[in-house]
């Protein structure tokens, strides 16, 4: 890692912890592993950690304004992120490839990854809706926005299940695999179980 980034790490996730008072589905538990899958991802793949990790940190710190608003997290955070990576004096010349990554690293963005970190952190958020978390987040959510299980599963194969195809990088490709399976397991053993009047017509 750059010494810019060794610098400032401390600092910028400090910040992210303070807005993330309530935990959740989009927690700053998420945050953590969002930012681990990136190192990983990063280190095998050449990445720019000076770029790579503060946009990890700071890809959801307006999650909180949408939920309350419904200003998409992905631009209002950018507009944030840039404004604060500016006041602690973050390297000037990183700042638009941060806020690229984090434009660009919403599943249903208009905004395509254009840059190596912009992919690895979008694969990386993916990977944490997939696998055993992605189950227990997928549940988490549910529960918060008041929904049921119908709703739960039909989330899994609208959106989950289409993930693993969607990945920018070798590394990201291989770790889905695997998350992907026990995604693809937990859907169909749900579906078995549930005893449903009117099943819903799951994507396949």
């Amino acid at each position: 890692m750059g010494s810019v980034l060794e610098e400032k790490r401390d600092e910028i996730q400090a910040y992210v912890k303070g807005i993330f008072q309530a935990s959740g589905s989009h927690g700053y538990d998420h945050v953590l592993r969002v930012t681990s899958l990136c190192e990983l991802i990063g280190a095998r793949e050449g990445a720019d950690m000076a770029v790579l990790i503060p946009a990890a940190l700071l890809h959801d710190i307006a999650r909180p304004i949408e939920e309350e608003c419904g200003i998409p997290h992905e631009i209002e955070g950018a507009r944030i992120a840039e404004n604060f990576l500016r006041e602690i004096r973050y390297d000037e010349r990183l700042i638009p490839a941060v806020i690229h990554a984090i434009r660009a690293h919403r599943f249903s963005t208009d905004t395509t990854p254009d840059t190596h970190e912009a992919k690895i952190l979008s694969d990386a958020d993916k990977l944490d809706a997939m696998g055993a978390t992605g189950i227990a987040r997928t549940f988490m959510q549910a529960g918060e926005k008041g929904r049921d299980l119908v709703d739960a599963a039909g989330h899994i194969h609208e959106k989950l299940l289409k993930l693993k195809d969607r990945m920018y990088t070798q590394t990201g490709r291989e770790l889905a695999e695997r998350r992907h399976r026990v995604l693809a397991d937990f859907a169909s053993a749900l579906e078995d179980e549930m005893d449903l009047i009117n099943p819903p017509k799951f994507v396949k």
